[in-house]
C-alpha cells in the first residue's frame, strides 16, 4: 500500500512524458486563441483610429433624418456609449460563463459564442450602408458579451487541456493573442489602410473572420478531458481526448489524478457563485483572484495608453507620426507577452507577477515626476517615453497574462466556472470603472493620477508576495492542498492509487497489470 502511495506522489512530482507539446494541443491552443482572444484585443482598439470618421457618420446620419445637425453634447454621449458599451457587454458575458460552460461544455461555449461575433460583424460592416449608427452601439454590446465569454472560457479550456508543466505557457497564449489583436487593429486602422472615411465599416466588419475560422475548425478537436470525465462522467471520451492531445496511449496517471480530484469534491458538488463566497475552504483563493483581477485593470494600463500619445507629442514626435508610434507600442506589448510564454514555466507565476507589478509601480512614480518637470527640464520628455515603455513591458510579462492562469490553477473542476465568472466580472467592472473615472481623475489631478495607480500596483504586489503561492509544475490537487493549509481546513486526502478509480475500473486496472506482468 505504501508502495502505491509513493508511486502516486512520484507521478505527481515528476514531469515524465507529460511535458510534450503535440500538434493537436498546439493547434487547439492557436485556434481557440485566434478565434476568440484575438477578437477581444481587436475590438478593444479598433474604434480608436477611425473615431473622427465614425463621429462624422453619426452626425451626417442624424442630419439626414432630422434636417438639423447633431448637438455636440449628444454626439459626445453617443460616442461615450459606443466606447463604454464594450466593457459593459464584457460584464454581461462574464455573468454567462458559469451556466454556459457547465451546460454546453468549454468547446461548446466557444462555438456558440462565435455566433455573437459573426452577427455583430455583419451589423457593424453594413451600418453605413443601412444608414444607422444605433446598430454600431448595439453591436459593441454584443461584441462585449463575446469578449466577456472568450476572456474567461479560453483560459479555462486550455488550462484543463494542458499537461501541468506546460499549463503556464499555454495559459499565456490567450493574452498573447489579445495583444496581437490590438496590434492588428492598430495596423489596419492606419489612415493609409482602413482608418479612413471609406474603410472604417470594413475595419469593424473584419472581426467576423476569426470566428468563422474557429466555427469551421474547432469541432474537429476534443472537448476538455476534465469536463468529460469529472462533469459528464464519460471516461472513455476523456481517455480518447487525452490520448489525442498527449500523442500517446498511456494516460492513466492523468485519468487517476482526475478521479482523485473528483472524489475529493463529491461532497461539495458544483459551486454556484453564492456558494463560492460562503465556502471557507476557498476563501483565500477567491480573495486572491479578486485582488489580482482588480489590480490588473486598476493598475493604470488604460491611463498609460491614453497618455502615451501626448507624451510622445511633447517629446517632439510629429502629430502625423503618432499613430505609427502607437503601433510600435503595440508591437512591444506583443513581443513581451511572447517572452512571458517562454519564461513562465522556468521562472514561475509569482516571480512574473511580482516583477511586473514592481516595474509598473516604479514606472508610474517616475512618470509622475517626469510629467511635472517636462516643461522646465527638456530631457524629462524622453524619460516619460522610457517610463511608458517600461510600464508596458512590466504589465505584459505579469499583470496582463498571469491572473487568468492562476484562476485555472487555484480552483478545482467544481468551483472553476464560478471562479472565472467572479474573476471575469471583477476584470470587466474594473475596466469599465477606469474608463468612466480616468478622464475626471486626469482633469482634477493631472499627472498625479499615476500616483494612485502606483499605490494600487504596490498594494497588489504586497498581497501576492504574502498570500499567493507558486503553482508552477503542480497538479490541481497539489495546489488545492497548499491553499487548504492557508484556509485552515482539512481536505479529503486522496486514497491509494488503486482507489482513484471507481470499483469497476479498479478491476480493469488489476487485469491490465496482471497481463503486463
Amino acid at each position: 500500500m505504501k508502495l502505491n502511495r509513493g508511486k502516486q506522489e512520484s507521478s505527481e512530482g515528476s514531469e515524465g512524458p507529460k511535458g510534450k507539446m503535440t500538434l493537436p494541443l498546439a493547434l487547439v491552443a492557436l485556434i481557440s486563441a485566434f478565434g476568440s482572444s484575438f477578437q477581444y484585443g481587436y475590438n478593444v482598439s479598433v474604434i480608436n483610429s477611425p473615431a473622427p470618421y465614425m463621429q462624422e457618420f453619426y452626425n451626417k446620419t442624424y442630419l439626414d433624418r432630422t434636417g438639423v445637425p447633431m448637438d455636440s453634447s449628444f454626439q459626445t454621449l453617443l460616442w461615450s456609449l459606443t466606447v463604454s458599451m464594450f466593457p459593459l457587454g464584457g460584464l454581461f458575458g462574464s455573468l454567462m460563463v458559469w451556466p454556459m460552460v457547465n451546460n454546453c461544455g468549454r468547446k461548446g461555449t466557444l462555438l456558440i459564442n462565435n455566433l455573437f461575433s459573426i452577427a455583430a460583424a455583419i451589423l457593424m460592416g453594413t451600418s453605413e450602408l443601412a444608414k444607422t449608427f444605433e446598430v454600431i452601439i448595439l453591436s459593441r454590446v454584443v461584441m462585449g458579451i463575446f469578449a466577456g465569454l472568450a476572456s474567461n472560457v479560453v483560459p479555462m479550456f486550455l488550462g484543463e487541456m494542458s499537461p501541468k508543466n506546460l499549463r503556464g505557457a499555454i495559459g499565456v497564449v490567450p493574452q498573447l493573442f489579445i495583444t496581437i489583436g490590438i496590434l492588428a487593429a492598430q495596423i489596419l486602422g492606419l489612415n493609409s489602410i482602413l482608418g479612413n472615411a471609406k474603410g472604417w465599416p470594413v475595419l469593424l466588419g473584419l472581426t467576423g473572420i476569426p470566428s468563422m475560422i474557429q466555427l469551421l475548425t474547432l469541432p474537429f478537436f476534443p472537448e476538455s478531458p476534465r469536463y468529460l470525465l469529472i462533469q459528464k462522467g464519460n471516461e472513455e471520451q476523456a481517455r480518447k481526448a487525452l490520448q489525442r492531445l498527449r500523442g500517446r496511449e498511456d494516460v492513466d496517471d492523468e485519468i487517476q489524478e482526475m478521479y482523485q480530484e473528483d472524489r475529493s469534491e463529491k461532497e461539495e458538488g458544483q459551486f454556484s457563485v453564492l456558494s463560492l463566497f460562503t465556502f471557507r475552504g476557498l476563501r483565500w483563493q477567491l480573495i486572491s483572484i479578486i485582488v489580482m483581477m482588480a489590480g490588473q485593470q486598476l493598475s493604470g494600463v488604460n491611463g498609460v495608453f491614453y497618455y502615451a500619445d501626448r507624451i510622445f507629442e511633447s517629446a517632439g514626435v510629429q502629430s502625423s507620426s503618432i499613430q505609427y508610434v502607437t503601433v510600435s507600442i503595440g508591437a512591444i506589448n506583443v513581443v513581451m507577452t511572447l517572452l512571458a510564454v517562454f519564461i513562465v514555466e522556468s521562472l514561475g507565476r509569482r516571480i512574473l507577477l511580482l516583477a511586473g507589478f514592481l516595474l509598473c509601480s516604479a514606472s508610474c512614480a517616475i512618470l509622475t515626476l517626469a510629467l511635472n518637470l517636462q516643461t522646465t527640464v527638456t530631457w524629462m520628455s524622453y524619460l516619460s517615453i522610457v517610463c511608458v515603455i517600461a510600464y508596458i513591458i512590466g504589465h505584459a510579462i505579469g499583470p496582463s497574462p498571469i491572473p487568468a492562469v492562476m484562476i485555472t490553477e487555484m480552483f478545482l473542476q467544481s468551483s472553476r466556472p464560478a471562479a472565472f465568472m467572479v474573476g471575469g466580472s471583477v476584470h470587466w467592472l474594473s475596466n469599465f470603472t477606469v474608463g468612466l473615472v480616468f478622464l475626471y481623475m486626469e482633469a482634477g489631478l493631472g499627472p498625479y493620477s499615476f500616483l494612485i495607480f502606483c499605490a494600487i500596483c504596490v498594494t497588489t504586489m504586497l498581497y501576492i508576495f504574502f498570500v499567493v503561492p507558486e503553482t508552477k509544475n503542480k497538479t490541481f490537487m497539489e495546489i488545492n492542498r497548499i491553499m487548504a493549509k492557508r484556509n485552515k481546513v482539512e481536505i479529503q486526502e486522496s486514497k491509494e492509487l488503486k482507489d482513484s478509480y471507481p470499483p469497476g475500473k479498479q478491476e480493469e486496472k488489476k487485469a491490465l497489470s496482471s497481463s503486463e506482468m
